[in-house]
């Protein structure tokens, strides 16, 4: 994977209001930690550069654009797109499912959906935490999914297991929009909080998360972080 090419050629940097759910599209995230991931994993990347959304979910991306002098981008946000989501899909009356997390998690988000969003109809699969889903569960899901008919799927698992899904099993999914939104699930639900938007103004988003939940971040951090500045040292001065 060629970090200058996915910043050129694959990253969104359009206004929200410039997709468009009436058709067919797989949104995905990328950050320096999916960046690291992916260069050893043919199949995720595969996911990533596949996306017609690949949004620049990571000030590690927006700097490197800006370091590379590729171009201005901002960086969109997990919870960006669930709330833009979330928003068409009420104006139009539209179906959602959320595919993820724990089933408290996805009662506190229904729950809040339907107190902000009144219009929107919302289905939940709760699947287990196993490393790989079982032929037999993941036509569970589908099968879920499927029947309740929703507009928009919103996928919560680790990166890469969700998107590695999606990507697997896209051609089975009925649903015009998907997205894998990750950790946005627990903030929505309040079960995790976000940093403030002083913290993300900073760009100090990540070290506030790090701070909260070392134990799940710190290999992003102090790991990929590291080699993805490598990497694009290398790609500014090559």
């Amino acid at each position: 994977m060629n970090l200058k090419d996915v910043i050129t050629q694959k990253i969104f940097d359009a206004p929200l209001s410039e997709i468009q759910t009436e058709n067919r599209c797989i949104i995905n995230s990328f950050n320096p930690h999916s960046y690291i991931i992916a260069k050893n994993n043919k199949l995720f990347e595969e996911a990533l550069l596949s996306s017609d959304i690949l949004l620049p979910d990571g000030i590690g991306i927006v700097l490197a654009a800006k370091f590379l002098k590729i171009k201005a981008i901002k960086k969109i946000a997990g919870a960006d797109i669930h709330q833009y989501l979330l928003a068409q899909a009420n104006e139009k009356g539209q179906a959602i499912f959320y595919m993820g997390t724990t089933e408290n998690t996805l009662q506190r988000i229904e729950k809040k959906v339907q107190q902000e969003y009144p219009l929107i109809r919302v289905g939940k699969y709760c699947p287990s935490f196993n490393p790989e889903f079982s032929k037999k569960e993941t036509n569970d899901i589908l099968g879920a999914i499927n029947t309740f008919e929703p507009d928009i799927l919103f996928v919560g698992m680790t990166a890469p297991k969700q998107e590695l899904w999606v990507h697997t099993n896209k051609d089975q999914i009925n649903v015009r929009v998907i997205a894998s939104i990750g950790a946005v699930f627990d903030f929505y639900a309040g079960t995790i909080k976000r940093p403030g938007q002083f913290w993300i103004s900073l760009g100090l988003e990540w070290f506030i998360r790090l701070w909260g939940e070392p134990k799940r971040l710190w290999k992003r951090n102090f790991v990929s972080t590291p080699l993805f500045l490598w990497d694009l040292l290398k790609e500014k001065f090559s």
